[in-house]
């Protein structure tokens, strides 16, 4: 593939199917033939040939310094692992465990262990020892590769409860060297017939999800659910894969390479030659250095990562005393974010003199300082896990930052709807990714089909994958509408929906989506399920806390009376009023609480990706979930 790209695809419009009047289904064809053979084994060879010396990744040096791979040197190293691999008696269709940070050896190890014909098998590395157990148990790993000896270690006595693990290795110890020394007498040859037999028709991962309700599930994911994924993926989103200047696309992954979202861009990366930085820790200052040195053209984001941004620019300007200032440059980015987004869709003329007179001031003062802490460079942002909000993305879009917000499941291989460059609606998860079909049903459920929509889950006492979606439509248990154009908006999840004691219906998803965009607020949970009304649980931001506590002189107040502070009530009390503008009065929030700490995943209170864990949260606080219903 050309790393330069002249001109967008022509975009296809969507074919919308209704009923009674009611967009019930739309889809989008494909921008590319469907893979018919090979795999996604074969992606560093033919870089490999295709360009040999065009850097492909990019690795941190102990001095914080950055070294680009190239091609040719990527594809030898994954050669050498793969080998090793094959020495060691791994055979094709065994599966191979990788419980690691976000590092090199990750993509390393996942492109060696397709090449040697295996499965991969992502384990967050915060994973419990339980859970950690159950997917090395379930998956029938023969091998686990981790990243440093503590988290091999944190496997300790349930090793002997795992009897198909028979290899263990950890990249800080400098095994993925010694598997490359071992293969040496392997030769090339073996590796070419293993690839050679894969197609996109083979398993390629297991990757178990988070369990909101139970245990962890391994959805099949084959190469050809991936392909169908990138390949589309990169042509549609053309101005992130393919440079249109002479400054080469870049990205620095930070999210969880054990969760889909990461995996697949980690994926789409390689396919397209655009070179992949790796950020192992999410630290606040780790992060920032990373992307200084670094400075990707484009990130893959949660909304968190990017209201945290926001927030750290609002904060730091009410600190200069210019508090005033960043909001009025805020709304006129909002302004203007919104007056592009008409322009694109013929419903206004774009932004006018005076706004881009405006915008102009502003952007030395705060739109450069929000980009330079993303690395200076970034001009695009995919962003999914949870709707990011029309604030947030009309914000980012007058900034200088376009965002594509995406839609998906690790059943569906991360995105099945995203943001059209061409068009994009915010507040909206976008239209269909092409070749993928989204229904409504009639209760409101989101149905997906599509190339990118996995085989089945994992069941080994099954004798291997269970199809999950025998009619070819996978239901996702989310709730959402479309619009007359086809644009897809998720309301809730079917499960999570509440239902108060008066019998109204209520998404919790909005108004916590709302509430955590918040500068105090880390996380909020939305109860009132056979209540007499709505109510909240609200966990602090402990860097906004901070913050407010020094602008506010509350430094010596104790942590414990602080949850009882007038003022900080007061200003929460302002942001629950502001999110009960979103609903009707019966769904609106009467009281909320504010918890004396967070939630956690070591708690089994959130999921490997953050997902609130409802009943857990409702056991653990019962008391306060109690006290805001008593008369």
């Amino acid at each position: 593939m050309s790393s330069l790209y002249a001109s967008p695809p022509p975009p296809a419009e969507p074919e919308i199917k209704r009923l009674d009047g009611v967009v019930r289904e739309v889809s989008l064809p494909p921008l590319v033939a469907p893979v018919t053979h090979g795999s996604l084994a074969d992606i560093p060879f033919d870089n490999a040939t295709a360009a040999p010396g065009d850097p492909v990744l990019s690795r941190k040096d102990q001095d914080g310094r950055w070294h680009d791979v190239s091609a040719a040197e990527f594809a030898a190293e994954v050669l050498a692992v793969a080998k090793g691999l094959i020495a060691e008696g791994l055979m094709p269709g065994d599966r191979i465990a990788i419980m690691s940070r976000t590092t090199y050896e990750w993509t390393l190890l996942d492109f060696a262990a397709w090449a040697a014909g295996l499965v991969t098998v992502p384990v967050y590395p915060t994973s419990s020892v339980f859970q950690t157990r159950w997917i090395l148990q379930d998956s029938g790993a023969v091998a686990l590769a981790a990243e440093s000896v503590a988290q091999a270690a944190t496997l300790g006595p349930e090793r002997d409860r795992i009897p198909d693990l028979r290899h263990m290795w950890v990249f800080e110890k400098g095994h993925l060297e010694r598997l490359a020394e071992l293969g040496r007498e392997i030769p090339d040859q073996e590796v070419a017939v293993r690839r050679g037999v894969l197609g996109p028709d083979t398993l390629a991962t297991l990757i178990y999800t988070s369990g909101t309700t139970g245990r962890p599930k391994g959805c099949a994911l084959t190469h050809g659910n991936f392909f169908a994924e990138i390949d589309n993926a990169i042509e549609l989103l053309y101005p992130i894969f393919k440079a249109r200047t002479s400054e080469a696309a870049s990205t620095l992954l930070f999210l969880p390479l054990s969760h889909v979202f990461g995996r697949m861009v980690a994926i789409a990366c390689l396919r397209a030659r655009v070179k992949l930085g790796h950020a192992p820790s999410l630290r606040t200052d780790d992060l920032l250095a990373d992307l200084a040195g670094f400075r990707p053209t484009f990130l893959l984001a949660i909304p968190y990562v990017l209201e945290k941004v926001f927030n750290t620019g609002r904060a730091t300007a009410e600190k200069l005393g210019r508090a005033s200032s960043f909001d009025r440059a805020a709304g006129i980015a909002r302004r203007y974010g919104e007056a592009l987004e008409a322009r694109q869709h013929g419903t206004g003329p774009g932004p006018g003199r005076s706004l881009r007179a405006a915008r102009a001031l502003y952007d030395p003062l705060v739109y450069r300082r929000i980009r330079n802490a993303l690395g200076g460079r970034v001009r695009y942002a995919i962003c999914g896990g949870s709707p990011l909000g029309r604030r947030m993305a009309a914000f980012y879009a007058g900034a200088g930052i376009e965002i594509y917000e995406g839609y998906g499941l690790t059943e569906t291989t991360a995105a099945a709807t995203v943001t059209p460059p061409a068009k994009p609606r915010l507040g909206t998860v976008g239209l269909p990714l092409p070749g993928t079909r989204v229904r409504v049903a009639a209760d409101g459920e989101v149905l997906l089909s599509g190339g990118q929509v996995f085989r089945g889950y994992w069941d080994p006492h099954a004798g291997g994958v269970v199809d999950a979606a025998p009619d070819g439509w996978f239901a996702t248990g989310d709730l959402g509408e479309l619009d007359d154009d086809g644009y897809l908006t998720i309301t809730g999840r079917k499960k999570e929906i509440l239902i108060t004691a008066g019998g109204k219906n209520v998404a919790p998803a909005p108004l916590e989506d709302w509430l955590r965009a918040h500068p105090l607020i880390a996380q909020c949970m939305v109860l009132g399920d056979r209540r007499p009304y709505i109510t909240a649980l609200i966990t602090l931001d402990p860097e906004g806390i901070t913050h407010w506590r020094q602008m506010n002189g509350k430094h010596g107040v104790p942590p414990q009376l602080l949850l009882d502070d007038p003022d900080l009530h007061a200003v929460l009390q302002r942001a629950v009023d502001e999110a009960n503008k979103l609903v009707s009065r019966p769904e609106s929030i009467r009281r909320y609480a504010i918890l004396p700490g967070a939630f956690t995943e070591e708690a089994g209170q959130l999921t490997p990706s953050m997902k609130l864990r409802r009943e857990v949260i409702l056991r653990d606080f019962s008391r306060q979930v109690e006290a805001m219903y008593e008369r």
